[in-house]
């Protein structure tokens, strides 16, 4: 009973965060976004309003009355709107900040834009459509002393540091295979999306795939040896020409050790009986040389995730030892966080931390960010349907 009350206190606050009251003007951090997304409301505009040096300042859409219905619903206080409306917000001195949530083709165009503009940057990933924009975005945010984070927000939640430090502990010995799955049921997406225009950076390699691919080298703690495998389902076409798009990837990775890992992502999934919808799938299953370990919802384990290990004992790990773990909040002194927290409300304290100058709880570095795309382009490679365009957007020369 008590556990299914502290479910319900948990997410209600995850619903309805405390409005905490915001810092001084001077020591706010005013924030702009670009374009009026969907996906900003939960992963930034609600985790801000709980984040008392966080203001949700303006907002910029291509739509005027887009931008303006968008910024009523959400009390944002200043709007942009038309063709220019992007760098009209990127030349606005009261923006220190910006939040790009964009399609994955225009991030590193307006990442470039708004770092020349002296603005710090929190990036969805993810981060652009090659490894060699990607550099480039962290090697000019660094030459500029301003902040840029790749928004993989599930690695800012303590039940993500758990799961790692269980293998680093050598509980369970080395990793000798690790599968990590992320499927969306029959349309959860709709039919075009901007994650099926080729132009834009779209695929679910590149959408869901990211982050199967993050968590496989986040778990084993470095980077693949090279792709064995890879097949991918791909969108249909009217005229029968093939597809660049995939609709569903899975992607084998030889790693250090004899190991191997799979990610294996899909916007898909097929009803059951072709008539029920399936909830969707965020699951990771690794065996170990001494047991095996599954997380059940790495991906928004605030909302409820469980750790299940088993330690295998004795001749031929026939006597096993099976435990449970579930983490809500930081267990380690002086680490921040509440039980209500959601991967975005961590990810924004760090990079809120980051911009002050103080040293956050957990971060993502940009060789992380760099080796992530790289992969991601390796297992597009071996597919045949290759990377998705670099950017053509260059800096004017100053």
């Amino acid at each position: 009973m008590t556990s299914l009350y502290g479910l319900v206190q948990r997410l209600y606050k995850v619903n309805y965060p405390p409005r905490l009251p915001k810092s001084t003007e001077a020591s706010v951090i005013r924030f702009g976004i670009l374009g009026a997304a969907k996906i900003a409301p939960t992963a930034f505009i609600k985790p801000a309003l709980s984040h008392p040096e966080v203001v949700v300042y303006a907002v910029a859409a291509r739509n005027l009355e887009k931008a303006r219905e968008y910024a009523k619903t959400h009390g944002i206080e200043k709007v942009y709107g038309g063709s220019d409306a992007y760098q009209k917000l990127l030349d606005d001195p009261n923006v220190d900040a910006i939040y790009n949530p964009l399609p994955n083709g225009l991030h590193h165009e307006w990442t470039m834009k708004a770092l020349h503009a002296g603005k710090h940057v929190l990036l969805e990933k993810p981060s652009s459509d090659t490894a060699e924009d990607t550099r480039e975005m962290f090697e000019y945010a660094q030459s500029k002393g301003l902040v840029l984070l790749e928004a993989f927000h599930y690695r800012f939640h303590p039940a993500v540091h758990r799961l790692k430090a269980i293998f680093d502990s050598g509980e369970l010995g080395p990793i000798k295979h690790a599968e990590a799955v992320m499927k969306l049921p029959k349309g959860y997406i709709p039919d075009g999306d901007i994650r099926f225009d080729y132009n834009l950076g779209g695929g679910t390699m590149m959408d869901m795939g990211c982050y199967v691919t993050n968590l496989l080298r986040y778990i084993f703690g470095t980077d693949p040896l090279e792709v064995l495998s890879a097949t991918a389902d791909v969108v249909p076409t009217a005229s029968g020409e093939p597809s660049k798009i995939d609709l569903g990837t899975t992607a084998t990775f030889a790693f250090p050790g004899d190991a191997t890992g799979t990610a294996t992502c899909h916007m898909r999934m097929p009803h059951a009986l072709g008539f029920i919808p399936r909830f969707p799938v965020m699951q990771l299953t690794v065996t170990c040389e001494r047991g095996e370990l599954s997380m059940f919802n790495f991906m928004i384990p605030t909302m409820y995730h469980t750790i299940q290990v088993v330690v295998r004992e004795g001749k031929g790990g026939k006597s096993a030892k099976k435990r449970v773990e579930k983490v809500y909040k930081p267990t380690e002194p002086g680490k921040k966080g509440e039980d209500w927290w959601i991967t975005y409300r961590y990810q924004l304290e760090a990079f809120v931390d980051k911009v002050k100058g103080r040293e956050p709880d957990y971060w993502i570095s940009a060789e992380d960010s760099i080796s992530n795309i790289f992969w991601v382009q390796k297992v597009y490679e071996k597919t045949g349907l290759g990377s998705r365009p670099k950017s053509t957007f260059k800096l004017p020369v100053d």
